[in-house]
């Protein structure tokens, strides 16, 4: 039985009547993916929190870091497994397998990151994801201390917070509107 059609349980507008600017990234989205992500159609329902996320994402995943473009993606996944999201288990699941090269690390992230063979820097990351997640109250120094151990540096742990935090947001919107990733993820990098 495959998803729901619907990309938003909220609707999304109509591309043509979006900004110059929405639209010169939707192009650039089927030029470069072949798709436009559904998470940018549903958040075009208020355009200027579009932009708004979209520079916060990429300025979280993107920008120089000393956690990388796959730790990132990583802790994503496990994020969205916490939170049972099923837009970004699907979306950050594919992102995992592209920059992997791993097919098995994808669905490992998404159904219980505990089995897969990490080290101990992203084991403490992803521990540290779950349990930010999980019970955010709980969260003390000794977990502060487990990540330097793992030998990352504040700026990293800051960065590794900000993830966490972007993508329990992400996963709530995602969620309260009912979001359906984009079937092409399914497939991707399998």
């Amino acid at each position: 039985m495959p998803q729901p059609d619907h990309i938003s349980r909220l609707g999304v507008p109509d591309p043509a009547g979006l900004d110059d600017d929405l639209r010169a990234i939707w192009r650039k989205c089927e030029e470069k993916l072949g798709f436009v992500p559904a998470v940018f159609s549903a958040y075009s329902l208020k355009p200027q929190r579009l932009r708004h996320f979209m520079a916060m994402y990429n300025e979280i995943m993107l920008s120089p870091s000393g956690l990388s473009k796959l730790e990132r993606e990583m802790v994503a996944v496990v994020v969205s497994s916490a939170n049972r999201c099923y837009y970004c288990l699907v979306a950050h699941g594919a992102a995992v397998r592209q920059l992997s090269g791993d097919p098995e690390l994808g669905e490992m992230m998404a159904l219980n990151y505990r089995v897969a063979a990490l080290d101990p820097r992203q084991r403490a990351m992803l521990d540290f994801a779950w349990k930010m997640t999980t019970t955010p109250w709980l969260v003390d120094q000794a977990d502060r201390d487990a990540l330097a151990a793992a030998g990352l540096s504040a700026e990293d742990m800051f960065d590794l917070s900000e993830t966490i935090g972007f993508f329990n947001l992400s996963n709530r919107m995602a969620s309260a509107t009912d979001m359906m990733p984009n079937r092409e993820y399914h497939r991707q990098a399998r």
